[in-house]
């Protein structure tokens, strides 16, 4: 089967409009998006799971980290919910590490190295995991154009986001919401195995390669 005629078959399935509703409402909820989420529930006439309320402390954390102030954002986390970063050392790591990495973007070499000494050093000799990033980041101090660097993924936009997805499904644990991940990740996750599944087995069929913009390249 090529790509025109599995695009042809896809096509033909129905998917019920109510269920692409709940999707979206789901992604939106879980992700802090609330002004979305309040336009979408009255143009798409769905009620949200939650009291849309309950997101503002999340926009805010959020909204702090979007703007690369992680220090900001970790404060506001330990005065809400103090066990968060106490019991996720890992998550505790990562967000320390993007406070570095936001002092490497802005230029502040000597303030990034001070930073890393005294909060990530220790760590990274009791952690090999965490020495391994930790070595990475400091790597882009050797470059003068780190985000053009074989590290400079940690500087793209997409590695902030994954830290703010990290801490908003600590928060929505530390909130006892059932749910931690939006559907919409769990189905991409369920692709993405699927397609491992059918590579493992030599099987030809087209693969979605770009995730974000749905691209599908033909069977090899």
């Amino acid at each position: 089967m090529d790509t025109s005629e599995w695009l042809e078959e896809t096509g033909k399935m129905h998917i019920h409009r109510a269920d692409m509703n709940r999707l979206i409402m789901n992604y939106l909820v879980m992700e802090g998006f609330k002004e979305a989420a309040e336009k979408f529930s009255v143009e798409a006439n769905i009620k949200p799971p939650m009291d849309l309320d309950q997101l503002d402390e999340r926009i805010r954390i959020r909204s702090a980290i979007q703007n690369g102030q992680f220090q900001e954002a970790m404060r506001m986390v330990t005065a809400l919910h103090p066990e968060i970063l106490d019991d996720n050392s890992q998550l505790y790591f990562h967000l320390q590490q993007q406070v570095l990495i936001e002092l490497i973007r802005e230029g502040r070499v000597e303030e990034a190295v001070v930073y890393a000494q005294d909060h990530l050093a220790e760590r990274g000799q009791r952690d090999p995991s965490i020495l391994n990033e930790l070595e990475r980041t400091l790597a882009l101090l050797a470059f003068d154009q780190p985000d053009s660097s074989p590290f400079g993924d940690l500087l793209h936009p997409s590695h902030r986001q994954k830290v703010a997805s990290e801490l908003n499904a600590a928060i929505l644990r530390a909130q006892n919401q059932e749910e931690t991940t939006p559907l919409l990740a769990e189905l991409l996750k369920l692709l993405l195995w699927a397609q491992d599944e059918l590579n493992k087995k030599k099987v030809q069929y087209p693969v979605m390669s770009d995730l974000l913009k749905g691209q599908i390249d033909e069977p090899k």
